[in-house]
């Protein structure tokens, strides 16, 4: 254990650290919380030392307004959420700017929506800013962009969100800070005899509803939500560490492979940054289904998709856009960008390859879906 941690450690030299509310706002013990000068005196140190470089993901706007505005509950509707979260991310990041002007380093704010990770354009823009803001040694704070965020466009919690970022971010570590010692075995809020998990080698083989913790008053996601933030970033090939913000030098500790939090080992056959971007951060607009025989030459012979295996089309969709792939029955199977648009492929599904110019008039490609732009999922 102590050897896999030290071989991971020694190839990290970008790490995406997610901050969660609790960590933020302290609560309820009313008092600002030491995450922020915790996080500049580390970080500031391995830098200097080791020539590290770390991306921030924050939570803790909506927490830091309802501790502005006195409230113990969280904001049931999107827009009190909105007004809450706009009273906080000031506050958040000045909190943070302070803390590292300390160690003289400057951070950054980069907010985020869904569309601009689901985006393929934008995800790149994304990407060219966070790289740039490293190449000057600025630290970019990533937060959802709560003010704007409406539901159709939400991450739903900051750890899907640092998960996607750790594919943004061609990141070489996933650390999540939170307020217990990692995953354990049972509920450690309920069971105080619950054991810590010090290693998951198989995140896909989870047992998420024994494993599920609860949700705070502050955050909107719990264990489960950081056991498929595992899962998203070990698909990219990146380990997740799951581990205690409140403990002491903690973000060093990880970095010495001390034994401390969860590790969460990353899937072996990684996919690429596209593929992993087709997978967990596009926004398919559209459903193609596909019958037994296209079904079976994708997901065992690695196949692409051609207009003679597709049935039927759901939505109104243009060529360059993803798609879910689904089976006879509904259940999707995988996803990839189209070469064709919705109104295409209505006129050519169920045709050989060789027949679509004389169909279409013209033709573009022989798939509809290139091996290469599709994901089984």
């Amino acid at each position: 254990m102590k050897d896999l941690r030290k071989r991971i450690v020694k190839r990290t030299r970008r790490l995406v650290v997610k901050v969660g509310s609790a960590l933020v706002a302290d609560w309820p013990s009313g008092e600002d919380s030491r995450i922020f000068v915790n996080l500049a005196v580390e970080m500031s140190a391995l830098k200097k030392e080791r020539g590290l470089e770390f991306v921030i993901v924050s939570s803790g706007a909506i927490a830091l307004g309802m501790k502005r505005l006195g409230l113990t509950a969280r904001p049931s509707t999107i827009p009190e959420r909105q007004a809450v979260a706009a009273l906080g991310q000031g506050a958040l990041m000045s909190r943070y700017e302070a803390a590292f002007a300390e160690k003289g380093a400057l951070v950054a704010q980069v907010l985020l929506t869904h569309d601009d990770i689901g985006s393929r354009k934008r995800f790149l823009n994304a990407r060219n800013t966070l790289f740039t803001l490293l190449k000057f040694g600025i630290t970019p704070v990533i937060n959802e962009n709560d003010t704007v965020a409406v539901e159709e466009i939400k991450f739903g919690d900051n750890d899907k969100l640092s998960a996607l970022v750790t594919n943004l971010a061609e990141a070489d570590l996933f650390v999540v800070l939170t307020n217990v010692d990692g995953l354990h075995d049972a509920n450690p809020m309920h069971n105080p005899s619950a054991k810590r998990i010090p290693l998951v080698e198989d995140v896909d083989r989870m047992d998420l509803v024994r494993l599920t913790g609860q949700t705070s008053a502050l955050g909107t996601g719990g264990m489960a939500s950081k056991i498929e933030a595992a899962r998203t970033a070990a698909h990219f090939g990146i380990p997740t560490i799951v581990a205690n913000g409140y403990a002491s030098d903690i973000i060093t500790r990880l970095m010495s492979a001390e034994d401390v939090g969860t590790l969460f080992l990353p899937k072996e056959d990684r996919l690429t940054s596209w593929k992993h971007w087709i997978a967990f951060s596009s926004r398919p607009i559209g459903v193609i289904k596909v019958d037994d025989g296209a079904m079976d030459a994708l997901l065992n012979k690695g196949k692409s998709l051609l207009p003679s295996g597709i049935k039927a089309i759901d939505g109104s969709f243009d060529s360059g856009e993803v798609v879910r792939c689904v089976d006879s029955s509904g259940k999707e199977f995988a996803r990839g960008v189209v070469n064709y648009g919705s109104t295409e492929i209505a006129r050519i599904k169920g045709v050989k390859t060789s027949e679509v110019e004389a169909v279409l008039g013209y033709k573009v490609y022989d798939e509809v879906i290139h091996r290469d732009n599709l994901v089984i999922v």
